[in-house]
């Protein structure tokens, strides 16, 4: 049987022609630039002249049994990234600037004044500049060696003695104050008041004694004589050799004040308040006052001090120079001086210069006197038997042995003076 009339079935079975596999693509082509100024990342370019892939002949559908779908091929890995080298900056340019952090808006907080710094400030006030002040003034404080030996003292007495000597000093003053207060020019030094202030250990009231200057007793080393003349003769260390000898009472602390130191310190406290039991007018002493209670400024503190003109002489003066020191002390020691500072700062400056001391004595010893002379208790003069007139000496007063013996046995004794004792 010929094929030639054969239909189209014929056709259909003949096995018809396999379809050529595709050809495997080609990898793509990676191209790197050369390095520039700035980096470039490399470009994937697909080759122009690839082959797209045959598409398979259509063929009847059920020419065939249906072959499964051919498996994509597999392409190559990519190539690995190519080493750049290093960026080279041109000579000549300066580098880029390092990236700057993003800016930040800081609200600061308003700073408020509490309550603490106030208190702060207080503080300094009231305690630092206080003790800056009184060590200040404490190195100003003049020094002198006024206590004799040792071998020619009493035994420590009770309680704490201090002598306070007023001399006629005129250092501190100008000519003109000189003129104006009467005080003369007389160079050196005497003593114009002495007295003996007795604190006793228990807490007592004070006890003042005022040794007059015309007192006539027995000097250690010279013969008898007026009681200022053993400063003159020895300064400071024959006079409490002297006073100890008299008493029988160790001395604890000296203090010495002149007419220019007077005159400072009690201005420094805007003045003292005396009751003046009469008009007093004495022109050596530069002394004009009334009668009555008033504020005697520094002048006329002065001339109450050295003033003589009155019935008693000496033994007015002598009272008058005790109700002073306690009126002074007392104005030194009131609130209206210690919480104004300009006041205590006046105080400070004119009264610390105006003070000699004995060499181991301090302000504090200082601030206790005045405490102490603020609330006396007993002030007196030393009993006087006779006033006479001495050879070689002239006038002069002797003191009652038997109640001098009985107020400087209490003062030993560390008792209050009996009123027996006492002489005003």
């Amino acid at each position: 049987m010929s094929d030639r009339g054969a239909g189209p079935w014929f056709r259909d079975e003949v096995a018809p022609q396999r379809p050529r596999r595709p050809e495997p693509q080609e990898a793509p082509t990676v191209v790197s630039r050369p390095a520039a100024n700035r980096p470039f990342p490399p470009v994937t370019r697909q080759d122009p002249y690839a082959r797209p892939p045959a598409a398979p002949p259509q063929r009847p559908a059920d020419a065939y049994p249906a072959q499964p779908p051919a498996q994509p091929p597999t392409q190559p890995p990519a190539a690995p990234p190519q080493h750049r080298p290093p960026m080279r900056r041109p000579v000549g340019e300066a580098p880029p600037p390092p990236p700057q952090p993003p800016r930040t808006i800081v609200k600061r907080k308003r700073r408020r004044f509490g309550w603490k710094k106030p208190i702060a400030i207080a503080v300094v006030l009231f305690l630092v500049l206080p003790m800056c002040l009184y060590f200040w003034a404490d190195s100003r404080l003049e020094r002198i060696d006024a206590f004799p030996a040792a071998s020619s003292r009493p035994a420590k007495t009770p309680g704490s003695d201090w002598l306070i000597v007023g001399s006629d000093s005129r250092e501190g003053l100008s000519a003109k104050e000189r003129a104006k207060l009467k005080t003369g020019r007389a160079t050196g030094q005497r003593t114009d008041t002495m007295m003996l202030l007795h604190i006793p250990d228990g807490g007592g009231k004070p006890t003042l004694v005022s040794l007059p200057r015309d007192s006539y007793v027995a000097i250690p080393g010279h013969s008898k004589n007026r009681l200022n003349a053993a400063f003159a003769f020895g300064g400071p260390k024959l006079l409490i050799q002297t006073v100890e000898q008299l008493t029988n009472i160790r001395i604890d602390h000296y203090a010495e004040i002149g007419f220019g130191g007077l005159f400072d310190l009690v201005n420094a406290v805007g003045g003292v308040h005396m009751c003046i039991d009469e008009a007093r007018k004495d022109p050596k002493a530069g002394l004009d006052i009334k009668k009555g209670c008033q504020n005697l400024d520094g002048g006329e503190a002065l001339g109450i001090a050295r003033s003589r003109a009155s019935t008693r002489g000496d033994l007015d003066r002598v009272s008058n120079q005790r109700e002073l020191i306690s009126s002074l002390m007392d104005k030194v020691t009131s609130p209206t001086t210690l919480l104004n500072p300009f006041r205590m700062w006046s105080v400070a400056t004119k009264g610390a210069g105006a003070l000699a001391v004995d060499d181991g004595d301090h302000l504090i010893d200082l601030v206790r006197l005045a405490w102490a002379a603020k609330g006396l208790g007993t002030t007196t003069t030393v009993p006087i038997g006779r006033e006479f007139t001495a050879s070689g000496v002239g006038a002069v007063i002797e003191w009652d042995s038997s109640r001098s013996r009985a107020l400087f046995e209490a003062l030993r004794q560390d008792r209050p003076v009996p009123k027996s004792a006492q002489f005003n």
